[in-house]
């Protein structure tokens, strides 16, 4: 199995450098990798490194907390698709989540959709450690009626990562044809294993090279 094309190589951290995002778009193309995952003030960079690479550039939109009002969002998604976006990972309102109110959750995905296009594939972080089992079930089928490519179990910058009992959840939630993504603590080849096992079809990790190993 080619594992490299699973992986969504990842630098979020605010301190990232413009030095760093090269360094990460060189191992992105000499590894194989699926994309680059960056924030939005280095997609310009990314999209230009990455030209005929066949790597795609990934984005993070309303990250890392989610609580942006969705025209922001929808805004900050379409402004990134025009800097060279090819994939965007929104954050969910965990609020609307917790209050059980999954039909805000449902419209606002779907804004995002209609923003980025049939072409742009959407992904849509759910913060998983923040949520019961139950509320990612729920959160998980209100991104698959919105018409999201993909739900996502973390941002990695809140009290916990992906776990296997999330993405599980996840993909029985979503059926066989939707993305699953699992991001957030992932740190060694067996841990990819177990998260592929468990029904993930990406990994968003920043030890993309390690993973491989």
């Amino acid at each position: 199995m080619e594992y490299s094309k699973f992986i969504d190589h990842t630098l979020l951290k605010p301190e990232a450098t413009p030095e760093q995002i090269e360094k990460l778009c060189g191992e992105a193309k000499q590894y194989g990798f699926m994309s680059v995952c960056v924030n939005p003030c280095f997609v310009p960079l990314a999209s230009k490194l990455l030209k005929d690479s066949g790597v795609k550039v990934c984005t993070v939109i309303g990250f890392p907390l989610g609580a942006n009002l969705t025209e922001t969002k929808v805004q900050e998604a379409a402004l990134c698709v025009k800097e060279g976006a090819d994939e965007v990972d929104m954050v969910q309102n965990i609020g609307w989540a917790k209050k059980g109110d999954y039909k805000a959750i449902e419209d606002e995905v779907h804004a995002l959709k209609e923003a980025v296009g049939g072409s742009i594939v959407l992904k849509v972080i759910l913060e998983t450690c923040l949520l019961s089992d139950e509320e990612i079930k729920e959160c998980s089928l209100a991104c698959k009626r919105a018409g999201a490519d993909f739900v996502k179990t973390s941002t990695g910058f809140s009290k916990g990562g992906a776990t296997v009992n999330a993405v599980r959840i996840m993909r029985e939630a979503v059926g066989p044809e939707m993305g699953v993504k699992a991001s957030g603590g992932i740190h060694t080849h067996e841990e990819m294993l177990s998260m592929i096992e468990a029904g993930a079809n990406r990994i968003g990790a920043s030890a993309g090279v390690v993973l491989l190993k």
